[in-house]
C-alpha cells in the first residue's frame, strides 16, 4: 500500500493557514484540488495530511480536525492524518492519546510519521531517563488507539538527526547515539509496544 503525504505542514501553531505558494495562490481551495488529483493519479494510494505540533489537543490539532471533517463532508478523498511528533524531552502532551482518538473518530487512520524527542545539550543521564519515558508514553498511546496504523522514527541515530543542524543547542533526539549504540530511548519504544 502506498501512502502519499499530499499536504505537508499546512497550519501555523495557532491553527491558521501557513503561507506558501499554494495557499497564497488558491487559499484553501488548493486542498481538495490536490487530494482529488492525487486520487486520480493513484486510486489505490492512502492520502494523508501530515503536520507537527498536532500531538496534543489545541488550536493546531483543532484546525487539522476541522479540515478533515470539512473534506469528508464534501466527499473529498482523505485517508489519514500524519502526526509528526517532533517532541521535546519532558514535554509530551498529556492529551496525546485523547487527540489520537479524536483524529481516528473522524474516520481516518492515523500514523506517527516523524517521531523524535530532542533535548537541550549536553545530554545527561536524567534527560536520557526522561526521554525513555517519553518514547514509551508516545508508543503506548499509539498502541492504545485502534486506527493508529504505524510509527516511523525520524531518524534512528543521532548521527543523522536533523535536530542539531536546525535547532541550536538541541540534539540527542533519536533512540541510537551517533556511534549507533542503543540509548534508553530504545528501551522506551520496546516498553511502549509491549505494555
Amino acid at each position: 500500500m502506498t501512502i502519499l503525504k499530499i499536504l505537508q505542514e499546512p497550519f501555523n501553531d495557532d491553527g491558521t493557514w501557513r503561507s506558501d505558494v499554494f495557499y497564497d495562490t488558491m487559499e484553501e481551495s488548493f486542498v481538495p484540488v490536490a487530494l482529488q488529483a492525487a486520487r486520480v493519479a493513484d486510486p489505490d494510494a492512502k492520502l494523508y495530511i501530515n503536520d507537527y505540533n498536532v500531538e496534543g489537543t489545541g488550536a493546531k490539532s483543532a484546525a487539522m480536525s476541522n479540515l478533515v471533517k470539512s473534506l469528508k463532508a464534501s466527499g473529498v478523498p482523505i485517508d489519514g492524518i500524519g502526526v509528526q511528533a517532533h517532541l521535546i524531552v519532558g514535554q509530551v502532551p498529556t492529551t496525546i492519546q485523547t487527540n489520537l482518538e479524536q483524529f481516528v473518530a473522524l474516520g481516518v487512520e492515523v500514523a506517527i510519521t516523524e517521531l523524535d524527542s530532542r533535548m537541550t545539550l549536553p545530554e545527561t543521564a536524567a534527560l536520557r531517563e526522561q526521554q525513555q519515558k517519553d518514547y514509551r508514553t508516545v508508543i503506548a498511546a499509539y498502541k492504545a488507539v485502534t486506527g493508529c496504523v504505524g510509527v516511523t522514527i525520524w531518524d534512528y541515530t543521532d548521527k543523522y538527526s536533523w535536530v542539531p543542524g536546525t535547532l541550536n543547542g538541541q540534539g540527542a533526539a533519536c533512540p541510537w547515539d551517533a556511534n549507533l549504540v542503543e540509548k534508553p530511548a530504545y528501551d522506551g519504544i520496546v516498553a511502549g509496544f509491549t505494555s
